[in-house]
């Protein structure tokens, strides 16, 4: 119990309370409470959970050897600290990566810096593509064909269009049901779409390792919200089990979609400009105008 008490007073009794708070202490804990909250969210979707776990049950172990002055156990993880530092890094390192791609993602940071150049006013793409992707999903799912389909987005995905066979082909319903029938040469991968057009076929994607996802999905939704994970694109996946579309956006999949909600979700990222609306005139003016 002595070693207990001395423990506390050494350690307890030197933490600083301030007696008067100002607005700044309560924007800084606004801030670091917003940015635990983000790194556990991100840490809860990633093996690093497991790992924080670990970290957990090491801490409260070297608790205890504080408290009951073991001096060689403390000896040794004051040695180790350094190089565990650097060991956690490597082993989360494709982790913290993906962390900081979805960082450099975030609305705010478009809204701050204007990368985008302007764009046309049928947005990112057509509604016509909208109508084809659309229809080539659904018909391709009553038959139960697999199909894997990236809509980029702001974010260029050159990175796996180097992966596939390059297409560079309006889209159309036909052709991307033909892509993806089977013993054909391209129906093996994802399609990458880039505006209008079919930009490459035969594509490879990361897969997630996501534990939210049920175990039952395959390798094909995987990698639709393995990519949506890393980039701004959304993926049309349809089930070569169930003949099913589902939509990975955002590293979230949304699945048995049916046609009106995957078109509106497709509307969602096609940024299109919309006409200003005519401003409302008084009824009393417009009829003097009109006469």
């Amino acid at each position: 119990m002595e070693r207990v008490n001395s423990f506390i007073n050494k350690y307890l009794t030197t933490l600083h309370i301030p007696t008067r708070i100002v607005w700044t202490d309560i924007v800084e804990i606004i801030i670091i409470s917003f940015l635990v909250y983000q790194i556990l969210i991100w840490i809860r979707d990633t093996k690093a959970w497991n790992l924080l776990k670990g970290v957990i049950v090491i801490l409260i172990f070297l608790l205890f050897a504080a408290i009951l002055r073991l001096s060689t156990i403390l000896w040794i993880a004051e040695k180790i600290f350094s190089v565990g530092i650097i060991a956690v890094v490597i082993v989360l390192q494709p982790e913290l990566r993906r962390a900081l791609e979805q960082l450099g993602q975030k609305n705010f940071v478009a809204n701050l810096v204007p990368f985008d150049v302007a764009k046309a006013s049928d947005g990112l793409f057509s509604d016509r593509t909208i109508n084809e992707i659309v229809k080539a999903s659904f018909e391709m799912g009553k038959v139960k064909t697999g199909a894997l389909i990236v809509i980029e987005k702001n974010q260029k995905l050159t990175e796996y269009e180097r992966t596939g066979i390059a297409v560079d082909a309006i889209v159309t319903n036909q052709l991307l049901i033909n892509i993806f029938e089977h013993n054909t040469p391209l129906h093996d991968g994802a399609v990458l779409v880039r505006g209008d057009r079919v930009v490459a076929a035969t594509c490879y994607l990361p897969l997630s390792d996501s534990t939210r996802l049920s175990k039952e999905l395959g390798t094909r939704h995987r990698a639709g919200v393995g990519v949506s994970e890393i980039t701004d694109s959304m993926t049309v996946i349809v089930s070569e089990e169930t003949g099913r579309v589902s939509v990975a956006y955002e590293g979230k999949l949304t699945r048995n979609v049916d046609a009106d909600t995957l078109r509106k979700m497709l509307e969602s990222i096609q940024n299109k400009n919309v006409e200003e609306k005519p401003r409302k005139v008084w009824k009393g003016r417009l009829k003097r105008e009109e006469k």
